[in-house]
């Protein structure tokens, strides 16, 4: 398998911020000033990407990304395509006039969101197979409307489009296509489209194994080189480890913990968030197998999880000891790695400093792969 240039990205806190998830007090709200602060420190600091998220709680992610093309110069907006929610005609010219006006800086994360109770909240009632199946039809539409100068004459089982469209987009053939997730319908639509898969927080071995089998399904469409892979983690770095380890424990301490709250009808929770998705229940089987050490592999700690959902291994330690945890990743079939940290802005900083640039620098992609 060829061996690819490194990306990085950085995660834009839409939901607000904490330094402690126990202490309400310690919360920094969702506001301008906040992004202000840690988009600046993203985009100065050699990140290639950074991803915007979805959710109830989250600011929404087209306009913050469009928002900050404007006002930065090097970072390209991860911003979500979510299955089902635009037109696919009205979708492609909106990312490609972002990548025009932005100069080619736009990436495009396809979600089929965690379950169909989220989707119907929104008012999208499609189950999870209906999403994934209109995603499809969704990417090879904008795909052929991008490179298409006549009416494209596209006939599916959710879509027909006959169209032709401006502008076109900068980035040939078109933008990079993100997608996370660990069901095989994420997989397969994966092996067809993505230019970055991105996996949740798991042992180096299993993501090994992970991406082969990507690599195997992306054969079928000739694509077995091309698609990347890349890990979606937490970091917590300092000069000690045993300080890492002191901001690991503080950053939990005193929270409610998801897994703990079996009077409360936690058990019940608990189920109900590993059945949103196979990442997700992932996560939770990890938490659990990882007892009281939390630890799942030297410096991968499943902490985060137990006060919050979604992807929360972290990567503890020194920046040695994390650059070397990211170099078995690397090793595992990875060139990408989207990455977060609390506070998000200082915690951007801390990685480009001490890990991005010493340990990586040689090896950094001049561009985003398509």
């Amino acid at each position: 398998m060829p061996e690819h240039k490194l990306t990085f990205g950085w995660y834009l806190p839409s939901h607000g911020d904490t330094t402690a998830f126990g202490d309400p007090k310690a919360r920094i709200p969702a506001s301008p000033r906040l992004f202000d602060e840690v988009v600046e420190a993203v985009d100065k600091s050699g990140y290639h990407y950074m991803l915007i998220p979805v959710s109830s709680v989250c600011w929404e992610a087209g306009v913050l990304g469009a928002y900050y093309i404007a006002r930065t110069r090097n970072v390209a907006p991860l911003v979500a395509f979510r299955s089902g929610y635009v037109n696919p005609t009205l979708a492609a010219k909106m990312f490609a006039t972002l990548d025009q006006m932005s100069g080619g800086r736009i990436c495009i994360n396809l979600i089929a969101g965690l379950d169909d109770r989220a989707a119907q909240d929104d008012g999208v009632f499609d189950t999870k197979q209906i999403r994934y199946e209109k995603m499809g039809e969704e990417v090879e539409i904008m795909k052929r409307l991008w490179a298409s100068h006549k009416p494209i004459n596209f006939t599916g089982k959710h879509y027909r489009v006959n169209q032709v469209v401006e502008p076109r987009t900068v980035q040939t053939p078109h933008p990079p296509f993100f997608l996370g997730g660990g069901s095989p319908m994420a997989a397969e639509m994966s092996a067809q489209h993505s230019s970055i898969h991105l996996f949740w927080g798991d042992r180096p071995k299993v993501i090994a194994d992970n991406v082969k089998n990507i690599r195997m399904l992306a054969k079928k469409y000739g694509r077995e080189d091309q698609i990347q892979f890349g890990m979606r983690l937490q970091v917590i770095c300092r000069d000690g480890e045993d300080e890492a380890w002191d901001a690991a424990k503080r950053l939990i301490q005193g929270a409610p913990r998801l897994v703990m709250h079996e009077i409360a009808g936690g058990a019940s929770v608990v189920e109900s968030i590993k059945k949103t998705s196979h990442a997700n229940k992932r996560v939770w089987d990890l938490l659990e197998e990882s007892g009281d050490s939390m630890l799942i592999h030297p410096h991968l700690w499943t902490g985060i999880s137990t006060v919050r959902v979604g992807a929360g291994i972290a990567v503890v330690g020194t920046p040695a000891q994390i650059a070397a945890t990211l170099e078995e990743f690397i090793e595992a079939g990875c060139s990408s790695f989207c990455l977060s940290g609390y506070t998000h802005a200082e915690a951007a900083r801390t990685f480009s400093q001490k890990v991005l640039h010493p340990y990586f620098g040689s090896r950094l992609a001049d561009r985003l792969p398509i």
